[in-house]
């Protein structure tokens, strides 16, 4: 049995679908809450309702668990998220529960450039969690990678949002150009998966890239090329952009940013363009091949979609 956290976030969806797709037994790990959980549909999956700051549910539910993929956050929740309880002493209470539970391995995503040390609240709370794991009684794998694309991501999907709806201008940040190494989850998860299938990867740490190096203009002149919607980009001093953000995050309860996206875009997060090929024997997709996602159908286009939907499920009936 296989035991997910996050499991409802996008990564953890995409992990989801795929580990059933390869018939694994899973179970979900899902904290509380009144609203219905956005587990995939069609996916045969187990659900355990346990926070991760109840150590006596967690190890309830991880019985006859071998493997734990440990992808819960609180960055997506932004200024509402809760680092120290979810990342930090939640990854805490997760590693004393698998050692109860004599779980075989934990298998945790982080973030290139992730430490304890780090000025970043996201890198820091990544980096003290590592050091749980790896201090812990339970065999680990942990693989930082950079930026994550994909079709319900935060990251390219929030920035096309925002794009088109603002009116001909496009703030970013002034001065020094960082570089990322977008990876598109489908690879991730191919990775993950793998590194189970390997024992030479326990208690090793991975850090994992596309083959490409973007800079943050770079990757909003490729969304806006994707889009078809052109911006006067204009250069912002970091401050203000981050105080900016802040504020807007406080008035607006679903603003798409918040300054853990800022973060990612502070310092370089890179490592070999070969990671991916040398780890694992897997070619990375290219960034500007796999975001037709981001084109919004016009809502003739949808109409005409579903009604030639309907029409063909007709005939085949």
């Amino acid at each position: 049995m296989i035991l997910v956290t996050g499991a409802t976030g996008f990564i953890g969806r995409a992990f989801i679908r795929q580990l059933s797709a390869n018939g694994y037994p899973l179970r979900a790990l899902i904290r509380p809450s009144p609203r219905t959980p956005r587990l995939p549909k069609g996916v045969p999956v187990e659900v355990a309702v346990v926070s991760l700051a109840d150590t006596r549910g967690l190890r309830a539910a991880m019985r006859d668990v071998s493997i734990i993929f440990h992808f819960a956050s609180a960055e997506n929740q932004g200024a509402r998220g809760d680092l120290q309880a979810t990342d930090i002493q939640g990854t805490q209470n997760l590693v004393e529960a698998a050692a109860d539970a004599g779980v075989d391995r934990i298998v945790y995503l982080s973030h290139l450039g992730a430490a304890r040390a780090s000025g970043y609240p996201a890198f820091k709370a990544k980096g003290i969690a590592e050091e749980s794991i790896r201090n812990g009684k339970v065999p680990y794998t942990i693989i930082r990678t950079s930026l994550v694309y994909g079709t319900e991501d935060h990251f390219t999907n929030n920035l096309s949002n925002l794009i088109r709806s603002s009116i001909g201008v496009f703030p970013i940040p002034s001065g020094k150009r960082t570089v990322v190494q977008p990876v598109w989850v489908e690879d991730l998860v191919t990775c993950m998966l793998w590194a189970i299938q390997n024992e030479e990867t326990i208690n090793k740490v991975y850090e994992i890239g596309g083959n490409e190096l973007f800079t943050l203009q770079q990757i909003i002149e490729t969304i806006m090329e994707v889009t078809n919607r052109k911006r006067y980009l204009l250069p912002i001093p970091p401050l203000f952009l981050r105080w900016l953000t802040i504020f807007l995050e406080g008035v607006l309860p679903k603003f798409p940013l918040s300054t853990f996206f800022l973060d990612y875009f502070a310092v370089n997060r890179t490592t070999a363009v070969d990671s991916m090929s040398r780890y694992f024997g897997l070619m990375p997709a290219r960034f500007t091949y796999r975001l037709d996602y981001l084109i919004k159908k016009r809502w003739y286009q949808r109409l005409w979609s579903f009604v030639s939907e309907r029409v063909s499920s007709a005939r085949t009936k």
